[in-house]
């Protein structure tokens, strides 16, 4: 597979709202795992389509636990409720993290790679990093929602969603 471009803070798209995807096709299963290795070799959690330079509700999703990669296309956030604070970074804000209030429960609709609608219920870690992802296709960026920014070298080992 091939590895992208990961697209940096300023550029526009990422503060742009996502299109739908309608097609569900080879080109769409390619470019999810392409973005998969693109996510792996940054040394990610997740990446978001236009983290990558593509305007489409498409992203994907590992934080190494028992649901391993998760495709998300065109998903939404159905039931959130609880909180948690905790660290954040992202691939399109090299070495930048903050803290960040997040729901700590969430369900969430999309459809996968062949165009199949699934929910799935997540906490915790899972939980945070979807909606981080989510929030990319909605043109709505973790710095937006930080309440305070950490030093370099506070939180040891962070993984970049």
């Amino acid at each position: 597979m091939a590895i992208l471009e990961i697209v940096k803070h300023p550029s526009e798209i990422l503060e742009q709202e996502c299109e739908q995807v309608v097609t569900f096709d080879k080109k769409l299963i390619k470019l999810l795992d392409n973005m998969y290795d693109t996510m792996l070799q940054a040394d990610g959690v997740g990446l978001a389509a236009p983290q990558i330079g593509v305007a489409k509700q498409i992203a994907v999703v590992d934080v190494d636990d028992r649901h391993g990669r998760i495709d998300l296309i065109n998903p939404v956030i159905l039931e959130s409720k609880g909180e948690q604070v905790g660290p954040e970074g992202c691939l399109s804000f090299p070495g930048l993290f903050g803290e960040v209030t997040r729901a700590n429960y969430v369900k969430v609709r999309a459809q996968n790679r062949r165009g199949k609608v699934f929910t799935l219920e997540a906490t915790g870690f899972l939980a945070r990093a979807l909606q981080h992802e989510i929030d990319h296709l909605h043109g709505v960026l973790f710095t937006e929602k930080v309440t305070r920014y950490y030093e370099e070298g506070e939180i040891e080992g962070e993984d970049k969603e």
